[in-house]
């Protein structure tokens, strides 16, 4: 076995100048830097005029917010750091990230400092940026996180539960604004829930629908607020009609926890929409039509 050493390439080997050709491949690949800090960058923006200089990138994170990136080779100076600070007001920018091959002492504490002394929304990264090599193997871009606020993994955390419920979210509105378009005598809210309850006055109950990734179905639910035991004992009379309706149901489990399910299907698929709220709205009728007959 063969070993070599990992060696250091010069950024001016691999992007002659730093605006013409390390910031343009940068906007380009966003995912690198993003995959290192921990948070989405997206929409890059290069060469930005804010009263009279020019922002090198300016991006957008996942909850919206406006992301500031100042590149710098070589070292560090007072100059780039002046201009982090103009960015920051001039495009309100709650994200600061200063990428550069070395940082001066003196700059990484400032970065310190502002992350310190400003409010928990704003954010000062310090990042260096190396390209490595191993032999004649292809060179690597290597980003370095040298300096982040104390509470950065909380806000990644919160980043990411914020994009993660934006999609989710903007889906399931999506989905049951479909069907109240399709069926709108059946009264389905769209909210951006997992499940809408539709009220049975007649047995006091709320029959709830169901999506998630890869079916829709029906359960029975008492009103908001009230016990489980108290909503079982007011579904105990419909339970005979119900288990002659669905027999499949499992007989060692009580009607509350039972539910319908459709068949498994993509629920992101826009084309099974129309399968899919048909399905609700046939079954929703059947427990309609189960809760507002006598009690058995």
């Amino acid at each position: 076995m063969e070993f070599s050493e990992l060696k250091d390439v010069d950024l001016r080997t691999v992007w002659p100048d730093e605006a013409h050709d390390f910031t343009p491949w940068l906007a380009d690949n966003l995912e690198r830097l993003s995959q290192v800090i921990g948070i989405s960058l997206n929409l890059p923006d290069r060469e930005v005029q804010v009263d009279g200089f020019s922002a090198d990138i300016v991006a957008t994170t996942s909850d919206g917010s406006t992301a500031i990136i100042e590149n710098q080779y070589e070292r560090t100076d007072h100059d780039h750091l002046g201009k982090v600070l103009t960015y920051l007001v001039g495009l309100e920018a709650e994200t600061v990230i200063w990428i550069s091959e070395r940082f001066h002492e003196a700059h990484l504490a400032a970065i310190r400092w502002l992350n310190d002394h400003t409010p928990e929304q704003f954010s000062f990264l310090a990042v260096k940026v190396a390209v490595k090599q191993i032999a004649d193997s292809p060179m690597a871009p290597i980003f370095e996180v040298l300096e982040r606020p104390s509470n950065w993994e909380q806000r990644i955390k919160q980043l990411t539960q914020h994009n993660a419920l934006s999609e989710s979210g903007q889906f399931r509105g999506e989905f049951w604004r479909y069907y109240a378009g399709r069926y709108p005598d059946d009264r389905v809210g769209v909210g951006a829930t997992s499940n809408q309850w539709v009220y049975v006055e007649e047995a006091s109950l709320n029959i709830s629908l169901a999506l998630v990734k890869d079916k829709v179905g029906l359960f029975l639910r008492g009103t908001r607020g009230e016990s489980a035991d108290v909503a079982r004992e007011r579904m105990l009379p419909y339970e005979t009609a119900f288990r002659k309706q669905f027999p499949n149901w499992p007989e060692d489990e009580p009607i509350y926890d039972c539910a319908e399910w459709s068949v498994r299907t993509n629920t992101h698929d826009r084309s099974n929409w129309t399968q899919m709220a048909d399905w609700l709205h046939e079954h929703l009728e059947i427990y309609r039509g189960i809760l507002t007959q006598d009690a058995a």
